[in-house]
């Protein structure tokens, strides 16, 4: 039973980390690009609207499951039988924190900055609040979805070993 409930919360990390280096790489490789050619309207309006939309169950499921069901799975890998895969259960755990830590510290703040700037048709200087968003935006979201996909990566290698050793 222990065993599959230690494979169970590995396929479940694994998954929710997938989850989430897909939402940032699809940010980094489609929706800023994409809003990237827009005006500073529709850029402000539309991030403005993503990032309301995004604060929903589904999202929060899937962005703290991905830290709980890593960090869980490393403790399940402490015994001798899963030293094998713990080194890689833990660099992506690593990995997540940091996505964390530059979600909170960097790219929430921006996001609250974009929401405090008010509604885009009563913003006077859209450039400029797009200005102070934008490149630090995408720069730290691409950094996110490269450390998240090394954690999805890792969880994966992590997988595969378990499965040899099971």
């Amino acid at each position: 039973m222990f065993e599959v409930f230690r494979t169970v919360t590995l396929v479940v990390a694994t998954v929710t980390m997938g989850l989430m280096a897909g939402l940032f790489c699809a940010f980094a490789y489609s929706v800023m690009p994409g809003l990237g050619q827009t005006d500073g309207r529709t850029f402000v309006d539309a991030m403005q609207r993503i990032n309301v939309a995004i604060l929903n169950g589904w999202f929060f499921i899937i962005f703290i499951g991905a830290l709980v069901f890593t960090a869980v799975t490393g403790v399940l890998h402490l015994r001798d039988d899963g030293r094998t895969v713990l080194p890689w259960i833990v660099a992506a755990f690593v990995l997540y924190v940091a996505v964390l830590l530059i979600t909170g510290g960097i790219n929430v703040p921006l996001n609250n900055e974009l929401v405090a700037a008010g509604a885009p048709d009563r913003i006077t200087d859209l450039d400029g609040v797009r200005e102070r968003f934008e490149a630090t935006w995408v720069r730290w979201n691409i950094a996110r979805a490269v450390a998240s996909t090394a954690a999805f990566g890792s969880l994966t290698w992590a997988l595969v070993l378990h499965g040899r050793i099971t």
